[in-house]
């Protein structure tokens, strides 16, 4: 079963929240990190994305960015802009998108349950960008920021949140600059702590990575790292936990994510349009923009028009947790044979589009020629994220893209 446990976490006063927290760390480059802190000194990229205050042309990942995080960290605790709290608890952080509310609660999984299978995840990681989380964690000594994990849904725990969420008022409440809103409620009964506590462990077998693999994978590393070097070891440290917002799955929407290609491998559009008639039935829609109705159907941009592709039988197979994903039928059945792109992760011939970004931003990339033809997907459900995780499988690069993003600077939790 899972361990998730309450912890001090170190937070901001809620008169300073709403400058303080920011987006997460790999939502921007390094220029958009210091436009968002211009003006705003106790922004947490200055910690985050330290190297806004490093002078130009410092590699991020070099000692002096780490260590003006230190410094930076430091400092915000200091002049009080974030302070400890005086013992353990649960948080919940709800987050509201386009009039609906998901609401999670905060707190520590185990570093052993990543490790021995009891949180699951269902991307592959990449040690770079381990490295990069380790090192600021390594150098802070802290989880600045959360993952976003998800579990199968506990009435009982629905219960114990929404009694709080009713009886007590949020102590941070805000809309941000991305135009969602923000709330923020430290569980202050001990009871109700000790009871999520323990209802985590009776109720919820496995925990599930949502959104933040590397972070997730960082964490547990640094948990074992620490773990070898303490000669006194005994488990209940804690180094030997990580912090998460735990999203009952019956809450939560993925969005989808789409893929732009540069041109059509040599291709005119009527060779590539007839070869897509091996595979799909292929409508030609006009001008309007088409968003995927249903599973196996797509949308396609080309030369000014749209087209509602769909999967002809054959092409998929739904009893397979991968192949019935549209990821897989698109690279299985266009990206790979006709457009020549083999690895997603590596070709410099495709890129990636969130949905949050909309559909025109698909237009757009095609209309301004930096692109030839895009595909709007329809979006992996929660359903199927968990069996591919419950199966043991990998989903192909850039398949989910969950939105609201996590909010960092709302709590933070020390090793």
């Amino acid at each position: 079963m899972a361990t998730v446990k309450p912890f001090r976490g170190i937070r901001p006063p809620a008169a300073i929240v709403e400058e303080l927290s920011c987006l997460p760390y790999d939502v921007m480059n390094s220029e958009e990190a210091a436009r968002m802190a211009d003006g705003r000194e106790r922004s947490l990229l200055r910690i985050t994305r330290a190297e806004i205050e490093c002078p130009p042309g410092t590699d991020v990942h070099s000692d002096t960015v780490y260590k003006k995080a230190v410094e930076n960290f430091e400092a915000f605790k200091i002049k009080g802009w974030l302070r400890e709290d005086p013992e353990a608890r649960f948080y919940i952080y709800a987050q509201t998108m386009e009039g609906r509310t998901q609401y999670g609660l905060v707190g520590c999984a185990a570093c052993e349950d990543y490790e021995k299978g009891f949180i699951k995840k269902h991307e592959l990681t990449r040690p770079d960008k381990e490295e990069d989380r380790m090192l600021l964690t390594r150098f802070l000594n802290a989880n600045i920021e959360p993952v976003f994990f998800s579990y199968k849904a506990v009435p009982e725990i629905d219960s114990i949140v929404e009694g709080i969420v009713n009886s007590q008022a949020a102590e941070y409440d805000f809309v941000a600059e991305d135009g969602f809103g923000h709330h923020f409620w430290p569980v202050l009964s001990r009871e109700d702590n000790r009871r999520l506590e323990k209802l985590f462990s009776e109720k919820v077998a496995f925990t599930y990575v949502a959104d933040g693999h590397h972070r997730t994978a960082a964490a547990a590393r640094i948990g074992a790292e620490k773990r070898a070097r303490n000669p006194r070891h005994t488990g209940k440290e804690e180094y030997n936990y990580f912090m998460a917002v735990h999203f009952p799955d019956n809450q939560l929407r993925i969005m989808d994510y789409n893929r732009v290609v540069k041109d059509l491998n040599g291709l005119t559009s009527r060779e590539f349009l007839e070869r897509l008639s091996q595979g799909f039935r292929v409508e030609k829609t006009g001008t309007q923009e088409l968003r995927p109705s249903r599973l196996h159907e797509f949308g396609m941009y080309l030369e000014g028009s749209w087209y509602r592709l769909t999967a002809l039988e054959g092409t998929y197979d739904d009893n397979d947790p991968i192949g019935i994903l549209d990821v897989t039928i698109l690279s299985r059945q266009i990206l790979d044979p006709i457009l020549g792109i083999k690895d997603l992760r590596t070709s410099q011939k495709i890129d990636f589009i969130g949905g949050i970004r909309g559909l025109g931003e698909l237009r757009k990339r095609v209309d301004s020629g930096g692109m030839t033809v895009a595909f709007a997907l329809y979006p992996v459900s929660m359903e199927q994220l968990i069996r591919i995780a419950d199966s043991g499988n990998i989903m192909p690069p850039k398949t989910t893209w969950f939105e609201p993003k996590l909010r960092s600077g709302l709590v933070i939790h020390a090793l």
